[in-house]
C-alpha cells in the first residue's frame, strides 16, 4: 500500500486494514520520496539535512499510523520508506517482497494533493505486473458481496481469472461478468455474436470454478462508461474488475486505457488485472 498520508491514501489504507480481518494477507505501507540535491548543496549539507528531515517525518508518521491501526483495529502492519520514485519503489518492492497486489487511493476529491495521488494510481495501473486495487476517496468500507468483471474478450486464461475468483471466494462474494456492445461503433453481427457466445461462456465459467451463481450479462449502449456505471448502480456492485492490456505508442496516446479512465471516475473499488500477469 503506497501512501502519501493524504486523505485519498488514508481511505485506501482503511479498506486494506478492514480486508485483513477477512483475507489471509499481510499489509505493507510504503512511503516514497526522491532524494534531492546536487554536488554543491550536498557538500554544504543543505539537502542532506532536508532529506534527513523528510525521512524522520515519514518514520514518525508511520509510527503514528501503525499505532492507531493497532489500537483501533487490532491489526499489525509493516512499513517501509523508499528514497526512490513512486513507480520505481513499487516495482522494486513488488518483486523483492513477492507482493500479490497493490492497494492505492484514487482521485475524486477537490484537493490538489488527492488529485495528484489519484493520477499516480492511474500511472501505477499502467505499469504494474500485479493487480492494483484502486479505492475512491469517497468510498466507505463494506464487505464486498458482488464483484463485476467487465470484458469484451471472453477471458478464459486461468492466470487472469484465478485472481478474481480467489478474491471473490475469500470475500464470499458473487461474480458477474459483463460483455459490452457499443450501439454505434459495433456492427450488428458483433451484437449477435456476443449474444450467441454469452450462454456458452457462462456455462464454461460455472464449470471451471464450480460456481452456479456466476452470471454473464450483455451490456450495450452508446457510451461504455455510462452503461457500466448504470449497471453498477442498479445491481449494487461492490468491486469492478477490469483486465488491462499493454498498448504501444501511439495507441496509448490516442486510445487511452479504459481501465485507467475508470480509475478516475469509478465510485467503487476498481481491481485492475494486468494481462501480462
Amino acid at each position: 500500500m503506497p501512501t502519501d498520508f493524504s486523505a485519498c491514501a488514508n481511505n485506501a489504507v482503511d479498506f486494506a486494514v478492514q480486508s485483513v480481518k477477512i483475507l489471509p494477507v499481510e499489509v505493507m505501507l510504503v512511503h516514497s520520496f526522491e532524494l534531492t540535491g546536487n554536488t554543491y548543496t550536498d557538500y554544504m549539507g543543505v539537502n542532506r539535512e532536508f532529506n534527513q528531515t523528510l525521512l524522520l517525518e515519514a518514520n514518525h508518521e508511520f509510527a503514528r499510523v501503525k499505532s492507531v491501526i493497532k489500537e483501533t483495529e487490532n491489526v499489525v502492519v509493516e512499513s517501509y520508506v523508499s528514497t526512490t520514485s513512486l513507480n520505481e519503489s513499487i516495482l522494486s518492492l513488488t518483486n523483492e517482497k513477492e507482493i500479490d497486489f497493490i492497494v492505492m487511493g484514487t482521485s475524486g476529491a477537490s484537493g490538489l494533493k488527492e488529485k495528484l495521488w489519484g493520477s499516480k494510481t492511474a500511472a501505477v495501473i499502467g505499469k504494474s505486473h500485479v493487480p492494483v486495487l484502486a479505492i475512491p476517496i469517497d468510498y466507505r468500507w463494506k464487505k464486498p458481496a458482488r464483484i463485476l468483471l467487465s470484458t469484451n474478450h471472453f477471458e478464459k486464461d486461468p492466470a487472469l481469472l484465478n485472481i478474481l475468483f480467489k478474491l471473490a471466494a475469500l470475500y464470499q462474494a458473487e461474480v458477474e461478468v459483463a460483455v459490452y456492445t457499443d450501439e454505434e461503433s459495433d456492427i450488428a453481427i458483433t451484437f449477435l455474436e456476443h449474444a450467441r457466445r454469452i450462454p456458452e461462456y457462462e456455462k464454461e465459467l460455472r464449470a471451471q470454478y464450480k460456481d452456479e451463481s456466476i452470471v454473464v450479462t450483455q451490456l450495450y449502449g452508446k457510451d461504455f462508461e455510462s452503461a457500466l456505471q448504470d449497471h453498477i448502480l442498479q445491481n449494487e456492485i461492490d468491486i469492478l474488475a477490469m483486465v488491462t492490456y499493454q498498448r504501444k505508442f501511439p495507441d496509448n496516446l490516442f486510445r487511452p486505457s479504459a481501465t485507467k479512465k475508470m480509475a478516475y471516475h469509478t465510485k467503487i473499488p476498481l481491481l485492475a488485472i494486468p494481462a501480462n500477469k
